[in-house]
């Protein structure tokens, strides 16, 4: 008796490549075509004088005098004045310190990156530990003999991220009280969520600048100052904890029913419940329109500027008034436009990574 050796078989594998996959989502049917060339058309007619300008024509030298006969981009504006964007009026020969202050979290993310470090609680209290350390890098400190920096020489993107790292921090565990309480059983704590969200929703974030800047101090003793900076930090911090409230209360409705009876007929407390079944669940579903606000918190800290502090749009202005680089607007708005892309779209990119992490299409 023979036997035949079957030799095991996979399905043919599809593979459409470069040009397979133009012909499908390019060319055809015909609408597609029509939208591609007009699409072409479109982005060719808008990216040829921007080429033209900030390529072709520009101007790569270190003369600021060369930048009144050019047609093009200055560039030269950019390569003396960037590390003004970057940290503002901070005192130059200091200006190392934002610098360990940058290292510290880069260091830390890419710990965090590293799958052997990730779960360790030596990075949790790292991470604990790095707002202390990156504003003492920054701020410094009498006690420590760390010479410190007032505030009122931070600026440019030293500033927009400080401000939007410490709104983003404070922000979220706060939406998360509100939303519990919004969805709370007891009267008395439902109306002080409802109103502080309603209230808070109800007005533009200049306003609450405003308050912050203007109307808080009346409130306070007399000789009391805060500091302009804190009072940006708390307005914004108060301004998106209402609207991260919203999008994680949402969350807590779009659960199912089952998962809290499951909860209560497992003799789980409140906060058992809430903390190890209920919240996983619902931050999960609503990690997109989390990372939406914490991008219109970055980007809204360009509004600071009307309560008198220099973020980076600020330096623009500033720069951009001098005798030696006026008029440079242009290369000042594309070189700030390109930051804030960068980290905006590091904030998307990382959102579906989460996404895609914990799975939250199930």
């Amino acid at each position: 008796m023979s036997f035949q050796v079957i030799e095991d078989r996979h399905p043919p594998v599809t593979k459409t490549g470069v040009l397979g996959w133009i012909r499908s989502n390019l060319l055809f049917p015909w609408y597609n075509f029509v939208l591609t060339l007009v699409s072409s058309w479109i982005i060719w007619s808008i990216g040829k004088p921007f080429i033209q300008w900030a390529v072709i024509d520009a101007y790569f030298g270190t003369k600021s005098e060369v930048c009144s006969t050019t047609s093009g981009a200055c560039w030269a504006f950019i390569r003396d004045m960037w590390p003004v964007f970057m940290v503002g009026v901070y005192p130059e020969d200091l200006r190392w310190r934002p610098l360990i202050g940058l290292v510290i979290v880069l260091a830390l993310v890419a710990l965090t990156c590293i799958k052997q470090f990730r779960s360790t609680r030596w990075l949790r209290f790292l991470w604990l530990l790095s707002p202390v350390a990156v504003f003492l890098s920054i701020g410094g400190s009498e006690t420590l003999g760390i010479e410190v920096v007032s505030t009122d020489y931070w600026g440019g993107l030293m500033l927009t991220l400080v401000l939007s790292a410490v709104a983003m921090i404070f922000a979220f565990p706060l939406s998360v009280l509100l939303a519990l309480g919004r969805t709370s059983n007891l009267p008395v704590i439902r109306a002080t969520c409802v109103a502080w969200i309603e209230l808070i929703r109800g007005v533009p974030l200049i306003t609450i600048l405003f308050m912050a800047s203007v109307v808080l101090p009346l409130f306070l003793p007399a000789g009391t100052e805060l500091d302009k900076v804190l009072r940006a930090m708390v307005g914004i911090t108060m301004f998106f904890s209402a609207y991260l409230a919203e999008n994680i209360r949402g969350g807590l409705q779009g659960l199912e029913a089952g998962q809290y009876e499951a909860a209560d007929a497992l003799g789980m407390s409140y906060w058992q419940k809430t903390l190890l079944i209920i919240l996983p669940q619902a931050l999960r579903i609503v990690i997109p329109p989390m990372v939406n606000n914490f991008i219109g918190i970055l980007k809204d800290t360009s509004l600071v500027g009307i309560v008198g502090l220099v973020d980076l749009l600020q330096i623009a202005f500033a720069t951009t008034s001098s005798p030696e680089w006026f008029g440079l607007l242009e290369e000042a708005y594309v070189f700030i436009a390109f930051w804030y892309w960068v980290l905006c779209y590091s904030l998307s990119r990382y959102s579906q990574h989460l996404e895609n992490k914990m799975d939250t299409g199930r």
